[in-house]
């Protein structure tokens, strides 16, 4: 099968890999689309010590079941792979499960023409959804799980606070375009990328700006929303939140960083990473994304998978415009 691989850092290389064959209580997924992830990128650029070269990436995918149970379905995927049994799992909290492993970096993923993965992993989609939004699944999730953390944590509902998203990404723009469905009427995203800035405003109709040339008060946002995770947008995202207000971390692009304990000990400031997603999340977002919660999804690209080398180096130079680049198989 023809694949793109994790040859070196700043390398993908498009080449002939032996096709996957599923094991037991496995399952084999012809892919139809699978997404670019900042995590991809991270792992492109050598700074993810979880997946080494040679790999397949890719976990943001949709394709069809060849073989395994549900052949024929078409599916989305839950590229965690989670034991069931841990106290996490008991508990619905899949995401965190303590013996968790991962397509696309502990197992070969979707960046080639077909992937295998646990049957216990797949999503099935609403009949008649578009390969374009069931690829969109896992990062919207990504989104609407952090949403549904923050709005518990919120002291007044969503439609009555002030929304700013750090990131016009794909979670980024995905949560400030969730954030406007749930009813919030004032959402900002701040972009320091002009060509994605303009994409997000063009493809989303939301107020993006640059940050480097300011844009909001400090101090004056009830939900902050950090969908980079650099050291710069932590302390932006800290600088803006209002006191009592809520800080959604969920952004992986640097380690560790100082941050104003001082603020958000004074402000009783709400500060809470979130991790991917659970399997209810994922299939709850699956049925939104068809019934166009999140928008037209206009503001994707798609590329064929063979041109997967020069979609990596666009990402990498800031020159895709696009919050999402999709890669098509065939």
């Amino acid at each position: 099968m023809k694949a793109l691989v994790y040859t070196h850092p700043n390398e993908v290389t498009y080449r002939d890999e032996p096709a996957p064959r599923p094991a037991a209580g496995e399952v084999l997924i012809r892919v139809d689309a699978v997404g670019i992830c900042g995590s991809d990128m991270h792992a492109y650029h050598g700074k993810d010590p979880r997946r080494n070269p040679p790999l397949i990436l890719g976990h943001e995918l949709a394709g069809e079941i060849l073989e395994g149970p549900g052949t024929g379905r078409r599916v989305t995927v839950n590229p965690l792979i989670t034991c069931g049994y841990c106290d996490h799992c008991v508990q619905g909290r899949d995401n965190l499960c303590s013996n968790r492993t991962m397509i696309g970096m502990t197992r070969p993923g979707g960046f080639a023409e077909y992937v295998t993965t646990a049957a216990a992993s797949v999503i099935e989609l609403p009949d008649g959804m578009s390969a374009r939004a069931a690829a969109l699944t896992e990062p919207a999730a990504t989104a609407l799980h952090a949403l549904n953390v923050a709005m518990r944590a919120a002291a007044r509902p969503v439609q009555e606070s002030s929304v700013l998203v750090i990131g016009a990404g794909a979670v980024g723009l995905l949560a400030a375009l969730l954030v406007r469905r749930y009813g919030c009427r004032s959402v900002r995203i701040a972009e320091t990328n002009a060509l994605r800035r303009e994409s997000a405003a063009r493809g989303s109709g939301l107020d993006a700006y640059d940050p480097a040339a300011g844009g909001v008060a400090q101090s004056s946002i009830d939900l902050v929303i950090d969908a980079v995770g650099a050291a710069a947008t932590r302390d932006a995202a800290l600088a803006a939140v209002k006191p009592g207000g809520v800080v959604m971390h969920i952004g992986l692009a640097d380690w560790a960083s100082p941050i104003d304990m001082r603020k958000l000990t004074l402000g009783e400031i709400t500060l809470i990473g979130t991790y991917t997603y659970t399997t209810a999340d994922l299939r709850a977002t699956a049925r939104a994304l068809h019934a166009g919660a999140f928008g037209d999804l206009a503001w994707v690209e798609e590329r064929p998978l063979a041109e997967g080398p020069r979609a990596f180096r666009d990402l990498h130079d800031g020159a895709a415009a696009a919050a999402k680049i999709l890669l098509r198989p065939r």
